[in-house]
């Protein structure tokens, strides 16, 4: 099955040339996506990667990178942290529909990562959300690869914590 998915990183200094950084990655197996390294410093990989699993797929493809870019620091792994507009895109209704949902259903929504002007959800957690209600043609290898995407950012995060904050903040968190 072909996997769709974003991986975006922060290049160290020494990985400045972008055109030997397109070339490496290409060496490397990453053939299969559409290299962006407009911002300085900064690289994004749109992939389309065959696989048996969304895992297989999104590991490869993180290994590779890591292969021709030993130095690159994963930033985020998507689709994952979205708007009602990329939700809206993503399940095929318009933005209206998607606040409408959210508004009439404030208690059962899935709570966002951030809220503000521009809230901001994990994709998984409201096409989760809205498969559980029906009516909604969700493919699952988008749903597959946003659950991935969530536990990959989950787990980079996750890293930074000091064990002993972990330990303290696990009780008042449960």
């Amino acid at each position: 099955m072909e996997y769709v998915f974003t991986l975006k990183y922060r290049l160290a200094a020494e990985d400045s040339d972008s055109d030997a950084v397109v070339e490496r990655l290409g060496d490397a197996g990453c053939d299969d996506a559409t290299v962006g390294v407009g911002q300085p410093g900064r690289l994004a990989l749109l992939f389309s990667r065959e696989g048996a699993t969304a895992f297989e797929a999104v590991t490869s493809a993180l290994k590779n990178v890591k292969r021709a870019v030993p130095s690159a620091q994963l930033v985020e792994a998507g689709p994952d942290f979205v708007g009602l507009t990329d939700v809206a895109e993503v399940v095929g209704v318009s933005r209206q529909n998607m606040r409408k949902l959210m508004l009439s259903h404030a208690t059962e929504f899935p709570p966002a990562v951030h809220e503000g002007s521009a809230s901001v959800w994990h994709l998984s957690d409201v096409l989760d959300w809205l498969t559980s209600r029906g009516g909604y043609d969700i493919k699952a290898d988008v749903v597959d690869v946003a659950r991935l995407a969530k536990q990959i950012n989950l787990a980079k995060e996750a890293r930074q914590i000091e064990p002993r904050v972990s330990r303290q903040l696990g009780n008042l968190l449960a």
